[in-house]
């Protein structure tokens, strides 16, 4: 059986994680938004003030994934929390229970170091992804929307003169429910149920993730 094992990056890991990175990238289709370098990425990670943290996972001793992360804090929790900035384990190393393992290191992390909350986001197309972190305890904070400023608009609101963003295009209507006049299917004596049935009001969630929805993403 393969041997899983974790350990804190360091400075020797720029390129190995940068490498890991793009491959992220790839995948979720973003490469054109990775502008990352490794000079940035030393400094964000070891130098005087330290931003993220990561640890990198291998396989028989060889390097086959990442976790990127840091803290957040939560005033309802007066706790601090960890935020999974990114997970990734390269294809050849998948179903060995690698990304399962970088998950349980953090959620250790996290009761060692008092948090109330581990968080991360997904991509709503990675389903994949959505039923592992289900399996492992997660859920989705559907009610809850992320907003992001940056590129130019990120100076133009410090200097007050903030850039509007454009109004999001209007969501699709769902197909309208049958009437009683339809014709009904041979040999039904009821219509069919609408396509998209309304859901029941759910309790209000924890508070959202402190940066973003879907990664960069």
């Amino acid at each position: 059986m393969a041997t899983i094992s974790i350990r804190p990056s360091n400075p020797a890991d720029v390129e190995l994680i940068l490498g890991f990175i793009g491959k992220l990238a790839e995948y979720e289709k973003l490469s054109h938004e990775v502008v990352a370098t490794p000079e940035r990425l030393r400094r964000a990670l070891f130098g005087g003030q330290r931003y993220a943290e990561c640890v990198i996972a291998e396989l028989d001793a060889a390097p086959v994934g990442f976790a990127l992360f840091f803290h957040t804090f939560s005033t309802f929790l007066a706790q601090p929390g960890i935020y999974l900035e990114d997970l990734f384990v390269l294809p050849e190393a998948r179903q060995n229970g690698v990304g399962k393992a970088l998950l349980q290191h953090l959620a250790a992390l996290a009761v060692e170091r008092g948090c109330g909350r581990f968080e991360w986001a997904v991509l709503d197309w990675n389903e994949p992804a959505i039923r592992f972190y289900r399996s492992q305890g997660s859920r989705a904070l559907e009610e809850w929307t992320v907003h992001r400023v940056s590129g130019e608009a990120l100076p133009a609101l410090a200097a007050g003169t903030p850039i509007p963003a454009p109004e999001p295009a209007p969501a699709a209507k769902p197909p309208a429910a049958p009437s009683a006049s339809m014709s009904l299917p041979l040999g039904s004596s009821e219509p069919p149920a609408p396509a998209n049935p309304p859901r029941a009001d759910r309790p209000n969630q924890p508070s959202p993730p402190n940066h973003r929805q879907g990664k960069k993403r």
